[in-house]
């Protein structure tokens, strides 16, 4: 592959952002990636600016995710217990606990296994 600007001269990399071969005289480096020198290096800055706050945002997502696990893993379980606990004295009311219960506990597992995703 030869330089775009320089078609001459062979190409050290891609610009990130235009994707054209560029020479070692037009190639710039930003935040460790490659530019066009003088075109292209704002536009990767501010690339590499996003995706580091996706990264960032990705970590926070997660732990939103464990959180909502932990509580309905938590109220799952209460709601499961109680209506075992009552079963034998509100009959439909308390396997409609436990069946809420069931559904919390699976949201929860939901919830887990999607937040270790994201990690």
């Amino acid at each position: 592959m030869n330089c775009f600007y320089h078609p001459a001269s062979p190409a050290v990399g891609v610009c990130k952002y235009c994707q054209r071969g560029l020479c070692s005289e037009c190639a710039a480096v930003v935040d460790d990636v490659i530019a066009c020198r003088h075109r292209h290096e704002d536009e990767v800055h501010k690339l590499e600016q996003l995706a580091a706050r996706n990264l960032f945002q990705s970590k926070r997502v997660a732990s939103g995710y464990m959180r909502n696990a932990i509580f309905y893993g938590l109220v799952g379980v209460v709601f499961a217990g109680f209506g075992l606990w009552q079963l034998k004295w509100l009959g439909l009311q308390a396997v409609m606990f436990i069946m809420l219960g069931v559904f919390l506990l699976y949201a929860a597992g939901a919830n887990y296994f999607e937040g270790r995703k994201h990690k």
